[in-house]
């Protein structure tokens, strides 16, 4: 980009390429875009898909969608607001949308989705994030660093996640028996889905690890009749859990220790992980698959719930420095690190990736009621990001950006596996013990 084009951008007034006023009722006004601002912001554009956007600039000009029916309409503030979205656009969006530098009008999750599959066609961009991606430092998923990433995401505040989790309290993709179900509903279908798989036994004993604020402990414990160890270094979820356990009746039949999942010790019935693995790093999953091959029974069941992709690639910067520092969603591909070198079967792969889209329309629209309260407890900058986050993740979802694995597995000589799923689909009561227990908000 030459001087003067730069000087261009960062005028106080500035004017379309062929020097006529921006708010020409014939040129840029109209949505032709010939100042030096719109054609880069059309590149920009171009590269990631020609969405059907359309976009308003700081100076009054317009850039129209090639589609004459746009979903939203995006408003950047300033020029350098424009520059910095040119020079590194994952990271700067959710920058600016945060400051409010970027405003946007209409169907902001429509909006997120067009960029997304744009991106996703577009080979410039891929090649961009692939060059950038490598001189992205993450924070390693060591023994020090996952407790600094965990902390960072789910110990800012209990009371901010019940604000729009539900009453279950599950941060991890809800099942939804139909479309229709509650988010409640969907969640405690999503437990009884889990212990299913797993076959629970009244008697038996279950590790868990990363046991978030300990719903689906509490659930085992209580309707499948199981003694349960549950796992989890964030230190706010696991008082949080053992509170809920005594309410209930029954911290005699549900532990839950503060520790990394690299310490598990003892000998388990089945070993179920929800909404971990994303955490642990792929380079650590034959290690983790020789832990679970020390402590899981030889006639044991293993259920592990991630978040992943079709295919592997590098989890978004701007998530990984604002929301979820760490993270890295597997492919199956890369899962299956975990079972093979230790001789596990893989028993059932299932894709509850809409699922996860349903869930988490659920949690925005919960967010949003709450929005003022979250406003109080941190700051705008706060709840704009959180929203960014929460319909980023919905469109990351319907478009197949991400996907939704729960992987069931046993040891490869154990004969004790279910002759078909029918099982898997029967009524809870006709099927399990059910304790009736107090439930604690």
């Amino acid at each position: 980009m030459t001087n003067a084009q730069l000087a261009r951008i960062s005028g106080h007034e500035p004017r379309r390429a062929d020097g006529e006023p921006p708010n020409d009722p014939h040129g840029a006004g109209s949505g032709q875009g010939r100042s030096v601002p719109a054609r880069i912001l059309r590149s920009l554009l171009h590269a990631f898909g020609d969405p059907r956007v359309d976009v308003v600039l700081w100076n009054g000009e317009r850039i129209l969608s090639p589609d004459k029916t746009p979903v939203a309409t995006l408003r950047i503030a300033d020029s350098r607001t424009l520059l910095r979205l040119c020079t590194d656009p994952d990271i700067q969006f959710g920058e600016a949308y945060s400051d409010g530098r970027i405003q946007v009008d209409g169907d902001f999750e429509q909006m997120l989705e067009e960029f997304y599959r744009g991106a996703d066609a577009s080979g410039s961009v891929a090649m961009a994030r692939r060059v950038v991606h490598r001189l992205h430092r993450k924070r390693a998923n060591t023994l020090q660093g996952s407790r600094a990433n965990i902390h960072h995401h789910y110990d800012i505040g209990n009371e901010f996640y019940s604000l729009w989790l539900g009453s279950t309290m599950a941060y991890t993709c809800a099942y939804y028996p139909t479309p229709q179900a509650s988010l409640d509903e969907a969640q405690l279908a999503k437990m009884d889905h889990v212990c299913r798989k797993l076959r629970l036994q009244p008697g038996q004993h279950v590790v868990e690890a990363g046991c978030g604020w300990g719903a689906l402990a509490l659930h085992m414990a209580q309707h499948y009749g199981v003694r349960v160890t549950a796992f989890n270094i964030s230190r706010e979820q696991i008082a949080y859990a053992r509170r809920r356990a005594q309410a209930a009746g029954i911290g005699d039949r549900v532990r839950y220790v503060e520790e990394d999942y690299r310490n598990i010790e003892g000998s388990y019935d089945a070993f179920v992980s929800v909404g971990m693995l994303e955490h642990v790093g792929i380079e650590n999953y034959p290690a983790l698959g020789e832990l679970i091959n020390r402590c899981l029974k030889p006639d044991g069941l293993g259920l592990i719930h991630s978040i992943g992709r079709n295919r592997w690639k590098p989890m978004n910067r701007w998530i990984d420095r604002r929301i979820f520092p760490g993270a890295n969603p597997p492919s199956l591909k890369q899962m299956m690190d975990l079972f093979e070198g230790c001789r596990f079967s893989v028993l059932d792969v299932e894709n509850l990736r809409l699922h996860y889209a349903c869930t988490l329309r659920h949690w925005h629209a919960l967010y949003e009621q709450s929005k003022d309260r979250v406003a109080q407890m941190f700051d705008e900058r706060f709840v704009r990001m959180w929203r960014l986050y929460l319909l980023g993740s919905i469109a990351a979802f319907t478009t197949g950006e991400m996907q939704l694995f729960q992987v069931v597995f046993s040891p490869g000589r154990n004969n004790q596996i279910p002759w078909t799923r029918d099982d898997l689909y029967q009524p809870r009561s006709s099927a399990v013990p059910v304790v009736e227990t107090r439930e604690e908000r």
